[in-house]
């Protein structure tokens, strides 16, 4: 089996679609510590930060497979916000906590470099069929 795209994406656009759907408010957990996260590091506890993600709430947001960017205000000014996908730990909503976690094996894409993802090799010899009643 080829190298398959990553899961995680395709959730996180789903639940994201879903809870706009239903007016609800789309947060994310994000780690703030991954070196390529851009948001203001002094709002991060404990090496996370919550990221409310609704259109209300951010401007010029574009998310693909790779990331999810933004402008947003903190404190009164407006910065740009960049989000890796593989930085997301979660996506919940505001008003009841419905969403999902995150692995990190949803956001790596699955490939058959591994010999034990092999199928077996059949045995050599005489091929012998059995009737099963």
């Amino acid at each position: 089996m080829a190298n398959l795209t990553p899961l995680q994406p395709y959730l996180l656009i789903a639940y994201y679609e879903w809870m706009l759907d239903n007016d609800w408010t789309p947060q994310i957990l994000v780690d703030a510590s991954h070196p390529q996260v851009d948001i203001p590091q002094q709002f991060a506890n404990e090496g996370k930060i919550v990221l409310n993600i609704s259109p209300s709430a951010v401007g010029d947001y574009h998310m693909d497979h790779d990331a999810i960017s933004f402008k947003a205000r903190f404190s009164g000014s407006s910065l740009n916000i960049y989000v890796p996908l593989n930085s997301i730990l979660a996506i919940y909503t505001r008003e009841n906590d419905k969403g999902i976690m995150f692995s990190p094996e949803m956001y790596e894409g699955e490939s058959s470099d591994n010999p034990d993802d092999e199928p077996p090799k059949p045995s050599k010899g005489k091929p012998s069929l059995r009737v099963v009643k």
